[in-house]
């Protein structure tokens, strides 16, 4: 992966960690928490959806949203271990 590459995927993580932590109230981490955790949003999209036979199609905003869906499923697992 080239500087670029981990640049937007930098970026897609912090977005989709940003979008998750308003969807999942009280789920913010804080700029690198949210970046951690859309970067491992991103990893768990990327192994659900081709196993659950998804698509959400090519390019950075089906990046965006995938990573984002998993990021908000992240955040309930975390939610639900808290309180544990």
């Amino acid at each position: 992966m080239d500087g670029q590459g981990l640049l937007v995927f930098l970026l897609v993580g912090l977005v989709a960690g940003w979008l998750a932590s308003i969807l999942v109230r009280g789920g913010g981490f804080g700029l690198i928490g949210d970046l951690i955790v859309g970067v491992i949003g991103a990893f768990i999209a990327g192994y659900l959806f081709p196993a659950l036979g998804l698509s959400l199609g090519g390019g950075i905003l089906g990046a965006i949203i995938a990573a984002t869906i998993g990021a908000v499923i992240l955040l309930i697992i975390v939610r639900a271990v808290k309180r544990a």
